[in-house]
This record gives C-alpha cells, structure tokens and sequence, in this order.
C-alpha cells in the first residue's frame, strides 16, 4: 500500500509540475476542467476568413481604429464657434500639442503640414497601448493545445505584435521620404542619400580646391551611410515600441499568476505610463524625421558659404 501511495503521488507531482512548466498562469474552472495560457511573441488567431487569419492584436487594431474614426465624427459634428465641452477640450489638447511640434520643427508651416499625420499615429499606439491592458482577460476562446485546454484571448494590443510595429515604422519612415520630396523636390531628396551633386563637383572645383579630390568621395559615402539608416530607423522604431509593451504584458501576466488582483495593480498604473511615454517617443521620433526630411540642406550650406565670405569681406575692409 505504502509504495501504491508513492507511486500515486510521483505521478501527481510530475503533472503538476509539467502544467506548470507548459504556461505562465492557470485557472480552474466551476467544472473542474484547467485551462492554460501562454505569452507568445506571435499574436494568436482567432478567427479565419478563406485564406485570411484574424488575429487577436489585429482585432484590436480595427477597434482602435474604430474609436479613432468616432471620435473624430463626434468633435466634427459637434463643432461651433464658441467652444464648449469636447471641442473645448480638443482644442486645447491640439493647440498644446501644435506648440511642442513647433519646438521640434521650428517652423509653423511645417507642422501644420505634419501633425495631422504624427497626431494620429500618436492616438493610434496609445490607445492600442491602453487597450492592451484593460483587465479583459475573461474574453476568449479555448482550444485544444499539447497540454489540454488552451485559453486564447480575444484582446491583445496591436504594438504587442511585431506584425503591428513594423508596418507602423516602414510607413513612418517612407512616409517622411515622401513628405520630403514634396517639400524640397525629389531631386535634393534622393542626393541626401546618392550625392550626385558632390561627385559633379571634383569636375568643377578641383582647379580651384584639390582637396574636393578627397572630400567629395567621403561626402557621398556619408550619403550612402544615411540610406543605411533609414532601415536602421524602422529597427529602431518598430522593436522599441513592440518590446516595451510586449514586456509589459509579460510582467503584468506574471504578477497576476503570483497573486490576482492586488499584485498586479501598482504595475498596471506603471505600464498605463510607458504607454504614454512610448505613444510620444515614436510620434516625436516621427516628426523629427519628417523635419529633417524637410530640411534643404544644400541652401543652408549655401547660405553658410554665404555668411563666410560676407565675413571676411567685411575683415578685409
């Protein structure tokens, strides 16, 4: 009876330990059945449509956009010309928000033409931040996994998927390439990155100044190198963003494992501000790029050139 008993119990603990191994938190149900949950760095389908997956972040990303779509039909139509309520409060949001762009772009003209873009994407990250980590935890689906019934939820934040971060960065960046070529000219746009101008120059100047001989080649693999950094921008852009929030969700699914309810709570208030913090960064890091793209940097090197001789004409008289 005694070595019956042990075997019993070995092979309770092995099952025990093994249901804990395969997920990161589980719950009973009234009936008695285990459900398991899983963080996996790719979102989890729940629903298809013939060929096409719906995922859970993706389903997230449409209510947000939802909401986006809302709220702008509700402060269009409740527009008036003495500001009350939600167009008082928009307002201010959006005066207050055009301020701080004009200390990045240092032009007015600039941000008008920028912000409806980076003050989009600035609600679209945060709300899909927000959403994420509503205690919504309850919706979902339950499939069969390798180690019994797997619960799935239906929420997930849309930045918590890199399938999500990455299109919102290549976008961003392409989308600055496009602005600058409507603002100074697709010409002075591509010699950013292939300086043909620099390399026509040793043709010209090098009577004048040898050393373009050696200049004009490191200038244009400078040009080169920034090419390079427009990829390296949407690395930057789209891991950043998806490996804070799917970092947050991760500690928020751990704590609530230890202890539901109350252990999770000063986390969820901290994660409610990296949310905040990540929605500005990459909405800033937006506008930055779409100034530089703006910025005509052969006339300010002329205008420097400029401001040299009118310098030492001024010295020699």
């Amino acid at each position: 009876m005694t070595t019956e008993n042990t075997v019993q119990e070995s092979n309770t603990i092995q099952e025990h330990t093994s249901s804990v191994e395969s997920s990161i938190g589980a719950e009973i149900a009234p009936k008695g059945e285990q459900y398991t949950t899983e963080s996996t760095l790719y979102a989890e389908p729940i629903a298809h449509f013939g060929s096409f997956t719906v995922t859970n972040s993706l389903f997230t990303s449409t209510i947000v956009v939802f909401i986006i779509i809302i709220i702008s039909i509700v402060v269009k139509l409740s527009i008036k010309k003495i500001p009350r309520g939600i167009q008082n409060l928009f307002e201010i949001v959006i005066e207050g928000a055009e301020n701080l762009c004009d200390q990045v772009t240092g032009d007015r003209k600039v941000t008008d033409k920028a912000f409806p873009i980076v003050f989009a994407i600035f609600m679209f990250v945060i709300l899909n931040n927000w959403i994420g980590i509503l205690p919504l935890g309850g919706f979902g689906l339950v499939e069969m996994g390798e180690h019994g019934n797997l619960f799935i939820p239906i929420i997930r934040s849309g930045t918590a998927d890199i399938n999500g971060t990455l299109p919102l960065a290549i976008m961003s960046v392409i989308g600055a390439n496009i602005f600058g070529i409507l603002s100074i000219g697709i010409w002075k746009t591509i010699n950013k990155y292939l300086n043909f101008n620099v390399l026509g120059s040793i043709f010209t100047k090098i009577r004048k100044d040898p050393m373009i001989l050696m200049t004009a080649p490191i200038m244009f693999a400078v040009g080169v190198l920034e090419l390079v950094g427009e990829f390296a921008k949407v690395a930057s852009l789209s891991f950043r963003l998806f490996g804070n929030v799917f970092a947050g969700e991760v500690l928020l699914a751990s704590m609530g494992a230890i202890l539901m309810y109350i252990l999770p709570t000063p986390f969820l208030l901290l994660e409610v501000m990296v949310g905040v913090i990540q929605a500005f960064i990459f909405a800033i890091l937006t506008l930055v790029y779409y100034t530089i793209a703006s910025s005509d940097h052969d006339e300010d090197h002329d205008k420097a050139e400029d401001h040299a001789k009118e310098v030492e004409l001024s010295g020699v008289h």
